[in-house]
């Protein structure tokens, strides 16, 4: 649907959204367990031929450089509850360290990669800055308060995040998001209100622990566009996080809901995602 037109509603279904092209829009189930608790969705190699494709030409002179070049020394983790060790390496690559994390923690490096771009826009970017890198993936940047800095930094920003997200689906991590029927905020902003969601999978109950907020129809109207930010004259409740994560995922990777691995994996990534002769 265009800017103006509101989105259709699936009759199976009066908490799904119909979203073209991309399909449904479920707050629900916005990613499976399966999909985001994947360890060894993408190996290193993989990661950074597909850093590579989003950036043909980096721009990057006196800052720091694009995230396929990006390296940085890493520090070795023991194991803990939530993660395996990991082992630290002078001028790891950025593949390299998603990768690993990846592994380490068990959640997917499509999502992590997804988190990046979600949160700095760093796979994209021609010409980062160290502020992209230092909060890396949103982790420890309320809302209502500055960053903590015991967080900063590429590598704290992805194993902090990822770790965080094993923690979240402990029993006694204090949330409010589990699966089951939850009210969730449109926005920070409490007199926007809320929709009732019922949460089907642990997944998508850390994103919401994560970022929590659900978009409003204005924000699902147009999966690029403002929402209701864009509207003269309209409370400005649209919220974005949780609709790029899964517009993001969706574009560059394919079902959220359906692990896509081997052979037809790398053909889709290899013919250029939903853009691509596979995903039309």
């Amino acid at each position: 649907p265009g800017a103006g037109a509101p989105p259709a509603v699936a009759a199976n279904d009066p908490n799904t959204i119909t979203v073209t092209p991309l399909g449904s829009f479920d707050p629900g189930n916005l990613i499976s367990d399966e999909v985001f608790f994947t360890g060894a969705a993408l190996s290193a190699g993989q990661i950074q031929t597909f850093l590579n494709s989003k950036v043909t030409t980096c721009a990057a002179t006196d800052g720091p450089a694009c995230l396929r070049d990006y390296r940085q020394t890493t520090p070795d983790r023991p194991a803990d509850a939530y993660c395996t060790a990991y082992s630290g390496q002078e001028n790891e690559l950025a593949s390299s360290i998603i990768a690993k994390v990846s592994k380490s923690c068990g959640v997917s490096a499509k999502v992590l990669l997804v988190l990046l771009q979600k949160e700095q826009s760093l796979v994209t970017s021609t010409a980062p800055s160290e502020r992209q890198y230092r909060s890396a993936t949103g982790f420890a940047c309320p809302d209502t308060a500055p960053c903590n800095a015991q967080y900063y930094g590429f590598f704290n920003q992805v194993y902090s995040a990822a770790r965080q997200y094993q923690r979240y689906a402990e029993p006694t991590f204090p949330t409010r998001y589990r699966p089951g029927t939850v009210e969730i905020q449109y926005n920070p902003d409490k007199s926007c209100g809320t929709q009732t969601v019922l949460i089907k999978n642990q997944a998508t109950a850390g994103l919401y622990t994560y970022t929590p907020y659900v978009p409003n129809a204005a924000a699902l109207a147009n999966l690029n566009g403002n929402g209701d930010l864009s509207i003269p004259n309209s409370p400005k409740c649209s919220s974005f996080g949780n609709r790029n994560f899964w517009r993001g995922f969706t574009e560059w990777f394919g079902s959220t809901n359906i692990a896509v691995t081997g052979t037809v994996q790398k053909a889709w990534l290899a013919n250029g995602g939903l853009q691509g002769a596979f995903g039309k």
